[in-house]
């Protein structure tokens, strides 16, 4: 007779737990994806920095 019997619930708690933890990990890992995205894209970005963006300035007539 084994010392450590594992109750029914304990196993469906396991359960539990590695699924709610395979969709944390497939959220970081989504969230790791679009960070590796925008920074290899980082030339097409314009944060705000309280700085004018030169892409909405109006433009100024030449003479």
């Amino acid at each position: 007779m084994a010392l450590n019997t594992e109750h029914e619930l304990h196993k469906r708690r396991r359960s539990r737990n590695v699924g709610l933890g395979l969709v944390l990990v497939a959220f970081v890992a989504l969230v790791f994806g679009l960070t590796v995205v925008k920074v290899q894209q980082g030339d097409l970005m314009e944060a705000y920095d309280h700085q004018p963006r030169v892409s909405v300035l109006p433009q100024e007539a030449e003479e």
